[in-house]
């Protein structure tokens, strides 16, 4: 039920965008259609996840990350073409019809969960006292941080460096997307084999991949391939949907809506130190480095959390 009210708020923002009367309106009412983007991602990822065993979890929220990436590669270019085609009204009325055919989806495909008795709103704000959440939020915040650096500045990037024309800018986009696809679903695979392991695994990956963005972007053919691999650094993001189940206690829907909070942080945090290094004059291709620098920071932080668990554990024995 909590689903469907969150797309119910979703479709009547979009709605609400459709008929704006003034650009004061309009934004008021692109507020509201953004409202439910947190709750509803971290709440749909933890339905996906009690609907199959604890050994395909990641998997499950996998698959609800990996319908996020496919908007990406079809329902921007859809939503943008039908725009240009009739207008922008009909573009945020679609996307409301969307929300409406979606609710009754979920009203008529997905079973009903049992409410969790333990479940409060004093034991979901009492989750916040848990250390690991907050290393959990901060890994996700500070080490996903460099997909944004690369992503906000990709444009002018293949353009400017890596002698793409405007028009091909979208191929090459969906191109990424596609990897961001195969990340959710692979990464998703790698969490419920070995969660941890897989979660540094990924990083290190991000690590490689995002320094290589740098180092080959004067070469279409090796961009190309390198933004498909940087895609798939995306796996990191079910794996630290699952870790935050993991830690949280009680506090399981607060602490899955904190997530997407905390990526739209990194999205923040990327962007600036992106623009900071294009500012500085290190050039468009730096933000790949700076990139790499924060999935970094993203290992230290998350080992950081492995170790105060692991003291956690023998203070406990």
């Amino acid at each position: 039920m909590l689903l469907i009210s969150l797309l119910a708020l979703f479709a009547v923002g979009y709605a609400a965008s459709a008929l704006a009367w003034n650009h004061s309106s309009l934004i008021v009412a692109r507020f509201i259609g953004g409202l439910p983007h947190g709750a509803y991602y971290g709440v749909a990822c933890l339905v996906a996840a009690t609907l199959v065993g604890d050994d395909k979890k990641a998997q499950a929220a996998g698959y609800v990350m990996a319908g996020l990436a496919a908007a990406n590669v079809i329902g921007v270019p859809v939503a943008t073409w039908i725009g240009q085609l009739m207008g922008w009204r009909v573009t945020f009325g679609a996307l409301a019809a969307a929300g409406a055919i979606s609710m009754a989806l979920f009203w008529y495909f997905i079973p009903t969960i049992p409410k969790d008795e333990a479940a409060s709103p004093t034991a979901e704000l009492a989750g916040l006292k848990r250390i690991q959440i907050w290393l959990t939020l901060a890994t996700a915040s500070i080490g996903f941080g460099g997909m944004f650096a690369v992503y906000s500045y990709i444009t002018p990037t293949l353009t400017e460096v890596s002698g793409f024309r405007i028009e091909q800018v979208p191929m090459v986009l969906a191109l990424w997307g596609l990897g961001m696809i195969a990340g959710n679903l692979i990464g998703g695979r790698l969490a419920d084999r070995a969660l941890v392991p897989a979660i540094f695994y990924i990083m290190a990956w991000n690590v490689v991949f995002l320094a290589f963005f740098s180092l080959f972007s004067a070469s279409s053919i090796a961009t190309l391939a390198t933004l498909f691999m940087v895609g798939c650094g995306f796996a990191l993001v079910p794996a630290l949907q699952v870790r935050l189940m993991n830690v949280s206690g009680n506090a399981q829907t607060l602490a899955a809506s904190l997530n997407h909070s905390a990526f739209n942080i990194s999205n923040a945090i990327g962007a600036s130190l992106g623009g900071w290094a294009i500012a500085t004059g290190w050039g468009w291709a730096s933000t790949g480095w700076v990139a790499s620098i924060l999935a970094v920071l993203g290992i230290v932080l998350m080992s950081i959390s492995v170790g105060v668990e692991r003291i956690q554990r023998r203070k406990s024995a």
